[in-house]
């Protein structure tokens, strides 16, 4: 049977939620939830306008998203999320819960271990690993059995880039979470995986990724001989959110398109 799947919903009557899903990878991934038929619920932390523009962007292809904001540093500030989240959803929806959970935000670099403060490493942890810890444990009651979390980590934890150590260890603890969160979480039909990206065409590397040389330098990293777009991360996203995926959980995904093989 020939099927177009690109009219196929495969999260139709779904609820997601994507922190930091204003800007990049987690932009890319709430918009193909929301082609997919999620409801997105689209996490900010500072950006209300960008926020505001990927929602415009999703309702403009037929789905439907809102914003909300609030900082991911701290047990309170994930209180907070989740509370705005509650009241949006039960206007929504009628119930607070939710089927799909992309712990996205985070602090994308760090110092040289040289040069990395105690603050920094405060930081770096807080955001990167306390408060995906944290916003599952306060959500596990509103998770659905049957649902979905998916943790973006990092090709880093793969290879070595040892000028941003602080950062990549926050991504090895975001790992040994989604294996252990994985095997607690799967007698509810709940699957966990992390996606590792590689180097991504976004913002945050637009200043060293845009030369010559920085995007030859990059491309030449990958076996796919190309820079990773935001789009290519969504899709692994996406099939992981899936029915598609049902059979797969506790795994490191690496979407690095085959960096330093």
């Amino acid at each position: 049977m020939n099927v177009n799947m690109n009219k196929v919903k495969r999260l139709e009557g779904k609820v997601a939620l994507v922190t930091g899903g204003s800007r990049g990878i987690g932009k890319a991934i709430a918009g193909r939830l929301a082609a997919e038929g999620a409801l997105v619920a689209v996490h900010y932390r500072t950006r209300e306008d960008a926020a505001r523009e990927t929602v415009q962007s999703i309702e403009a292809i037929g789905g439907a998203a809102f914003a909300i904001g609030a900082e991911l540093n701290t047990l309170q500030a994930v209180t907070t999320l989740l509370r705005q989240l509650d009241e949006e959803l039960v206007q929504r929806t009628g119930s607070p819960q939710l089927d799909i959970l992309v712990n996205n935000a985070g602090i994308g670099t760090s110092s040289a271990i040289e040069a990395t403060s105690e603050q920094e490493l405060d930081d770096l942890f807080a955001v990167n690993v306390k408060a995906p810890f944290f916003l599952v444990q306060q959500s596990l009651e509103r998770i659905r059995d049957g649902g979905r979390i998916v943790n973006i980590s990092s090709g880093v934890t793969r290879i070595a880039f040892p000028h941003i150590m602080a950062y990549n260890m926050t991504k090895g603890a975001l790992n040994t979470f989604t294996l252990h969160l994985a095997s607690l979480l799967g007698a509810r039909g709940i699957t966990v995986n992390a996606v590792l990206p590689g180097i991504i065409d976004t913002e945050l590397n637009a200043s060293w990724l845009h030369t010559p040389e920085g995007y030859r330098s990059a491309a030449e990293m990958s076996a796919l001989g190309r820079v990773g777009e935001p789009s290519d991360v969504a899709d692994i996203v996406a099939f992981l959110s899936s029915p598609d995926g049902r059979w797969i959980t506790g795994q490191m995904v690496d979407a690095t398109g085959g960096a330093h093989l």
